[in-house]
């Protein structure tokens, strides 16, 4: 179950390996560390009161726009990971996106940055005020950093 703690409101999932996740070395699929962090990301909206239905409802969906992994350390079948996930906001219609695949000893096992918008569904654009138009949507805003 995802769980928001207080360091500057770092939302975190926690994941559990899958044998099927895995690739002919035994280790975790590089696409799968994209899947958890597309996870975290959608959890966060959740969380935050943002479901995917909500969001569409208004007319805009959340976009990725550059993605970044830092892979440094292997992770294993059944191993118990945590994801973080912070969105950073600054003036333009983008905002950051900063993550991290921890193992339960604290290794870190990748860093995935990102750049994200929220898309206009119907003009197909970038808004302008990603933060203000999510606080004025979410139920818990504090957790989206808005």
């Amino acid at each position: 179950m995802p769980v928001c703690v207080a360091l500057f409101m770092t939302f975190f999932v926690d994941v559990t390996v899958r044998g099927y996740e895995l690739d002919t070395q035994g280790h975790l699929n590089q696409a799968v560390y994209l899947q958890y962090a597309e996870h975290a990301r959608w959890e966060l909206l959740r969380a935050a009161g943002l479901p995917q239905e909500k969001l569409l409802a208004s007319g805009v969906g959340p976009v990725a726009l550059e993605v970044t992994v830092k892979y440094a350390s292997e992770l294993r079948g059944g191993d118990q990971v945590r994801v973080t996930c912070a969105f950073i906001y600054g003036a333009g219609k983008t905002f950051r996106i900063e993550q991290r695949i921890t193992k339960e000893d604290g290794t870190v096992a990748a860093e995935v940055t990102g750049v994200g918008g929220m898309l206009d569904l119907t003009a197909r654009r970038l808004i302008a005020d990603p933060a203000g138009h999510l606080a004025s949507l979410a139920d818990n805003p504090e957790l989206l950093g808005a």
